[in-house]
């Protein structure tokens, strides 16, 4: 079993006994977890881990689920959004350009949230600038209508972060046809 600092615990449910001989290779035994996992975690290589913790999880709300300080690595989660850190040239970076600021340009990521108040709430505090400020928008979607409260911020490596909060739904308003 993996505890919920990311380190193996040998499971007590079976007596000494019971337990098989093991080689040094085969002496751990990994139980396997089925819970289905977030589809997408991205990774965000960033300039300093404890700067970007500090946004992420005491501005925005995330928390740590496990971290690697060794590998300059920390995987947190707000909700379904999960997202992993990892310090540049540190660990393993898989980069495939040269890293110029802001980094992540041309992406931004969105991160639903039961209200974008308290996020700007904290942001406003800290003197934290909005790269959008808040907005009420509604997307089409086919027939429907999505709407969302939202706004943009920058991390401190110059991610874009969507905060958007859902409104509901309603149908499109189409423009009326009239028959000559």
């Amino acid at each position: 079993m993996i505890s919920p600092e990311g380190t193996f615990v040998p499971s007590t449910s079976a007596s000494t006994d019971e337990i098989p001989e093991t080689s040094p290779r085969d002496d751990a035994t990994v139980e396997v977890d089925s819970t289905p996992g977030p589809g997408l975690v991205p990774e965000l290589l960033v300039d300093s881990v404890e700067e970007s913790v500090d946004f992420w999880c005491r501005l925005c709300g995330f928390e740590v689920l496990y971290d690697r300080p060794e590998d300059g690595f920390v995987y947190i989660a707000r909700g379904a959004a999960h997202i992993m850190l990892e310090k540049v040239g540190l660990g393993r970076n898989w980069i495939p350009a040269a890293l110029d600021p802001p980094l992540g340009r041309g992406i931004n990521f969105q991160i639903t949230v039961p209200s974008i108040e308290p996020i700007l709430a904290v942001l406003s505090v800290e003197g934290w600038n909005l790269f959008m400020e808040p907005e009420t928008k509604w997307y089409r979607t086919g027939a429907i209508e999505a709407g969302v409260s939202q706004f943009l911020v920058q991390d401190a490596d110059g991610y874009l972060i969507r905060f958007q909060a859902t409104l509901g739904r309603r149908p499109v308003e189409l423009p009326s046809m009239s028959t000559r």
